[in-house]
């Protein structure tokens, strides 16, 4: 019997060290403050129209929907509106408008209707990390989601956004996309 509670102990340690050490929240805005090449500037890689790309895993790791969006981002200053159109792939459709406020320390506060209280983010480098509760419409279960999104910017000036959404702690979805500025036809 005590070997077992032992070896329960042990895979729970290892279990915790992974998550902390090699898994998604492992990531620190120091590893991108150094980085070499240009920073992310919201108000210059999230402005005018925006196409964005993604894909949503549920929490087994296959992918449970397919999406395209289009942005549109306007600046005033240090103030910033995000508007928001998704498509996914079931026919279904999304809007959200983000309200932003870059702070002159490199935070990042921001609102949506689906947000419970603020968002709040802090910049480092090419790297943005963006901590929120989400508010899930009826229709996919009414939950609240507590969700961290990291935004990397490419060298190409394309934004790739990795969020993970937890309940109670436990992985429940992942979303990955990338999102580049519109071609002007």
């Amino acid at each position: 019997m005590i070997w077992a509670l032992a070896g329960a102990a042990i895979v729970a340690l290892m279990v915790l060290a992974r998550r902390r050490l090699a898994d998604f929240p492992a990531q620190h805005l120091g590893d991108y403050r150094d980085e070499p090449g240009e920073a992310l500037d919201l108000r210059r890689h999230l402005s005018g129209p925006i196409e964005a790309h993604g894909v949503i895993y549920g929490p087994t790791g296959r992918v449970v929907s397919r999406f395209a969006a289009d942005f549109v981002g306007t600046w005033q200053g240090n103030t910033g509106i995000l508007k928001e159109h998704y498509r996914y792939a079931s026919g279904r459709e999304e809007a959200r408008e983000w309200r932003l406020i870059l702070g002159n320390d490199a935070t990042v506060t921001g609102e949506a209707d689906d947000v419970i209280g603020k968002a709040r983010g802090q910049l480092a480098g090419p790297a943005l990390r963006l901590r929120y509760r989400l508010q899930l419409p009826d229709d996919a279960g009414g939950h609240v989601l507590s969700a961290t999104d990291w935004m990397y910017l490419a060298p190409d000036g394309a934004v790739v956004n990795r969020s993970q959404f937890r309940k109670f702690g436990i992985k429940v979805a992942e979303l990955v996309a990338v999102m580049r500025p519109k071609e002007k036809t």
